[in-house]
């Protein structure tokens, strides 16, 4: 059985003696459909779970969770939200522009609440922040103009900084928006960006090791799941090439990456659980208002910088929400 088909079928067998439980007594069924790995998954859902809990939920009395992770795989994702719809859940928490879409590709009526999403008025996702309209509202996690602060914020780091390889998911959606103003900051501050499209490990490590190749080189890594479900693979790269990266989750940074500039994701799931526990006592989702990012947090790696030979300079360290030392 191929490795694909094999954690399929896992996550499966966990989720229908779920769903069938959840249908036999009546409990609330709350689907989630997210890109990240069990891994990843599991203290976002820890607590997602916790606030429940403190809104007077409780898991297997009066609620179910019914979690179908991608892990990277968004046509998994499609099929995922698929089989999830069809049973009929009371809200279902959409992760991301590609969990958000596959989710509103298969229902018009579920309620949704979704989180990370970029943008998702100019991506015609909903209304308005302020009216959502339709079956989904939710927590976006920034506006695509966040690329010029990436590349800013890494040059800052890293001042010899001529050429950055930007690694991109071209599966979702909101990619192609991020790289266009990402390079656009790039022509305006003489660094030349690469894009690279990448769909696995392959189209990774081929990617990092070009841009090793360029004088003054460095890493911006897209939001997305495939690049979170890689982050080992990319933070290894960029440490055995030497080269200076930025991510936009905090994972990365304590694995071992550089620097990274985004929002406190635990927080934003925090918050996802307010949302399903009104909804699940009777408010639509079109009345609830999109709520954007009102703090976005900088952690820097300083034992990643002192190994790649760079100073990181003291106003940015002033600033940083975290330093790792």
């Amino acid at each position: 059985m191929r490795r694909r088909d094999f954690i399929k079928a896992i996550t499966a067998a966990a989720a229908w003696p779920l769903a069938a439980r959840a249908q036999q007594d009546g409990l609330r069924l709350i689907g989630m459909v997210s890109g990240f790995s069990e891994d990843e998954m599991r203290p976002l859902l820890a607590v997602f779970r916790s606030r429940l809990s403190q809104l007077g939920w409780t898991e297997g009395r009066n609620f179910a969770i019914d979690a179908r992770l991608g892990a990277g795989d968004y046509p998994r994702m499609t099929e995922e939200a698929g089989a999830l719809v069809g049973r009929n859940p009371d809200v279902i928490v959409a992760q991301g522009t590609p969990g958000l879409t596959a989710v509103l590709e298969q229902s018009r009526t579920v309620p949704v609440v979704f989180t990370l999403v970029a943008d998702p008025v100019s991506q015609h996702l909903i209304a308005s922040l302020a009216k959502p309209g339709g079956n989904a509202t939710g927590f976006t996690n920034f506006e695509f103009s966040i690329g010029t602060k990436w590349l800013e914020l890494l040059k800052e780091i890293s001042p010899s900084l001529r050429h950055v390889t930007l690694i991109a998911n071209p599966a979702n959606p909101a990619a192609k928006p991020l790289v266009h103003v990402v390079e656009e900051t790039g022509r305006a501050i003489a660094v030349t960006v690469s894009t690279a499209f990448v769909h696995g490990s392959d189209g990774i490590q081929a990617a990092i090791s070009t841009g090793a190749h360029q004088s003054g080189g460095g890493i911006i890594v897209l939001p997305d799941s495939l690049t979170v479900v890689h982050s080992g693979l990319i933070i290894a790269l960029a440490e055995r090439y030497r080269l200076p990266a930025i991510y936009a989750f905090r994972t990365f940074a304590a694995k071992g990456g550089l620097l990274t500039y985004g929002l406190d994701i635990p927080e934003i799931y925090r918050q996802a659980a307010d949302y399903v526990d009104r909804i699940l006592r009777g408010e639509k989702p079109a009345d609830l208002p999109v709520q954007a990012p009102t703090k976005f947090e900088l952690i820097v790696n300083l034992k990643t910088a002192k190994a790649l030979g760079l100073k990181v300079p003291v106003h940015i360290q002033q600033i940083a929400d975290e330093l790792i030392e």
